[in-house]
C-alpha cells in the first residue's frame, strides 16, 4: 500500500472536508481569489495535500458542480421511478430543488458564478446534464397539463426553477420554513399547478 491510500484509509473524509471548506471559500471569493493553499488550509490540511484529491482548482470545482447535478437528477429520478401520479412526483421535484436552494446555498450561488470557469468539455456535460434534469420536469408538466404547448411548458419549467433559485442571490432574512413555503408556492405558481395544502 502507497503512502498516499494509507492517508486515504485513515482518513475517508479528508476528500469531503476539502469539498465543504472549498464550497464556502469559492462561493464567497470566486474561483479566482483561492488557491489551492487557501483551500487545504479551510480544510485543515496543508495546501499540498489537496493535490492528493485533486490535481487542480478547476477539478475541486468540477467535483463541486458535479455534486450538484447529481444530487438534482437523483432527486429526479427517484420522483420519477416512485410509481406515484404525476402530481405527487412533480411535488417531489419541487421539493428536492427548494430543499437544495434553501439548504446549499453556497453551492447553488458557485454553481450559478462559477460554472463558466470549467474547462469546455466539462462545462458542456454539465449543461447536458442541466437540460437532462428540466426534461424531467417538462414531461411531468406536460402530463399534468397537455393543453400546453411544448415551449410554454418548457418556459414554465425554467420560470419555476429560475424564481426557487432566486434565494442564492437574495437573503431574505425570513425563516428558513417561510422560506420554504414562499418558494414552494412560487415554484407552484409559474408552473400553473396549484400547490398542496
Amino acid at each position: 500500500m502507497s503512502s498516499s491510500e494509507g492517508v486515504r484509509t485513515r482518513d475517508p473524509d479528508r476528500r469531503v472536508r476539502i469539498l465543504r471548506a472549498a464550497t464556502d471559500l469559492l462561493a464567497e471569493r470566486g474561483f479566482h481569489g483561492v488557491s489551492m493553499a487557501d483551500i487545504g488550509g479551510a480544510a485543515g490540511i496543508v495546501g499540498s495535500g489537496v493535490y492528493r484529491h485533486f490535481d487542480s482548482k478547476s477539478a475541486v470545482l468540477v467535483a463541486l458542480l458535479d455534486e450538484v447535478m447529481e444530487r438534482l437528477l437523483r432527486t429526479a429520478s427517484d420522483a420519477a421511478g416512485s410509481g406515484r401520479d404525476e402530481r405527487a412526483v412533480l411535488a417531489d421535484l419541487v421539493h428536492g430543488q427548494v430543499l437544495f436552494a434553501v439548504d446549499d446555498r453556497a453551492l447553488l450561488q458557485l454553481y450559478q458564478r462559477e460554472v463558466h470557469s470549467l474547462p469546455d468539455a466539462d462545462r458542456r456535460r454539465l449543461r447536458r446534464l442541466q437540460r437532462h434534469y428540466v426534461e424531467e420536469w417538462v414531461h411531468v408538466l406536460l402530463e399534468l397539463r397537455p393543453e400546453l404547448a411544448d415551449g410554454v411548458a418548457r418556459a414554465s419549467v425554467h420560470a419555476a426553477i429560475g424564481a426557487v433559485q432566486s434565494v442564492a442571490t437574495y437573503d431574505s432574512g425570513l425563516p428558513r420554513d417561510e422560506v420554504v413555503a414562499l418558494l414552494t408556492g412560487s415554484a407552484f405558481a409559474c408552473l400553473g399547478v396549484p400547490a398542496d395544502r
